[in-house]
């Protein structure tokens, strides 16, 4: 259930240690529990860096690639190490990321299995310039960022979201055989209901995720200095009331269910599954205009920022540990007025900074990183 708080302690990563990792040969870095800055020209070798502290939390690379992108040129593999800390406890992670083959994961050296038993272990939240796409973009984007923290609230979560991928694609793969062979639709109704099953879980917990994150995000921001009122909104088209509020949570079920039913010979006939989460939206009004189409692009970054602020505010007060903030360049997509205000909103707790250009005046550094051509210099 999402809700609740507690007292807030600081997760970060201690140390980071990377062989073969994109254009990095070899690095050692241990890394401050504060603000560090990783600086220097594009193609230097920056966003990969970002890129390994974050991989503990997800175990794939945070630009949506292949693995095997990640492995540096003429090489088999990527070794990562990493050291992370919350509370009082100390985990190791080590990953081989291989060019061909299954990669490789040991946690407190210990063997990894699977993706989602690395729940809780670094949990992030990723700035990058590309977040205008969570406004522009494509329902998917919109989508991704609520399942993104909701896996990270709860392994159950996660679990919900492996299952129903993998049920909708059975299911969907039995609608194009339907096509062929009729007497195939006598199984339909079984994965029907292990998509609602599996469905209803992702939708109850975005509903509600949705509403807990409004506040924060409407108050992140009004302290980017924007004015106007902002809302975000959940949009399910295979429902009759469309917009759905937290209030529909409880009979989520029924409604997935009944609306399966409605809608069954039309995807018979178009061969795919067209009800259920994968289908559904976040509506993002500005003044109640839609966000796409008609705010700025100056506000859209703001809307975008907050969005990301807010998710970050609803983990750390949920989980009572913050997530490690990392800044993709951020900075130099803002103007001044706004990177002044981003500064202000900065949270307590670990935060790697990449920029290429000059950061804000107020800005408290703790460790400046200088990069060059994938090696590192400590300043």
């Amino acid at each position: 259930m999402i809700g609740g708080g507690r007292a807030q302690t600081q997760q970060h990563v201690a140390t980071l240690s990377l062989t073969d990792f994109r254009c990095i040969h070899n690095l050692d870095l241990v890394l401050g529990t504060g603000i560090t800055v990783v600086i220097g020209n594009n193609g230097q070798g920056k966003t990969s860096l970002l890129e390994a502290i974050g991989w503990p939390a997800r175990a794939t690379s945070l630009r949506s690639v292949n693995d095997a992108a990640v492995v540096r040129a003429g090489c088999d593999q990527a070794v990562i190490r990493s050291e992370i800390v919350d509370a009082d406890r100390r985990q190791s992670f080590e990953a081989e990321v291989r060019a061909v083959g299954r990669n490789r994961m040991q946690v407190n050296r210990q063997p990894v299995q699977r993706i989602r038993d690395l729940h809780g272990l670094l949990r992030i939240t990723v700035f990058a310039p590309d977040d205008l796409q969570l406004i522009k973009g494509s329902p998917s984007g919109r989508r991704v960022y609520l399942d993104e923290i909701l896996g990270g609230l709860a392994p159950r979560y996660a679990a919900a979201l492996h299952d129903y991928d993998r049920i909708l694609k059975q299911r969907n793969a039995l609608l194009k055989q339907i096509s062929r062979d009729r007497s195939a639709a006598s199984t339909l109704p079984m994965f029907d209901e292990q998509l609602v099953s599996a469905g209803s879980e992702i939708i109850r917990g975005r509903l509600r995720l949705l509403d807990r994150l409004s506040d924060p995000m409407i108050n992140f921001y009004r302290a980017m200095g924007e004015g106007g009122e902002i809302l975000a909104t959940y949009r399910a088209e295979w429902d009759d009331d469309a917009m759905l509020g937290s209030g529909d949570a409880e009979n989520i079920e029924d409604r997935l269910r009944t609306a399966i039913e409605r809608r069954r010979q039309h995807e018979i006939d178009r061969q795919v599954g067209l009800v259920g989460p994968h289908r559904d939206d976040i509506v993002l009004r500005l003044n109640q205009m839609d966000a796409r189409t008609q705010a700025s692009q100056g506000e859209q970054r703001s809307f975008a920022l907050a969005l990301r602020l807010a998710g970050h505010a609803v983990m750390t007060d949920i989980l009572g540990s913050a997530p490690v903030l990392l800044l993709d360049d951020v900075f130099s997509e803002l103007d001044t007025r706004r990177a002044a205000a981003l500064v202000c909103q900065l949270p307590v707790g670990q935060t790697i900074i990449s920029t290429a250009t000059r950061l804000p005046e107020d800005v408290e550094v703790e460790q400046l990183l200088e990069m060059e051509s994938g090696a590192v210099v400590v300043r």
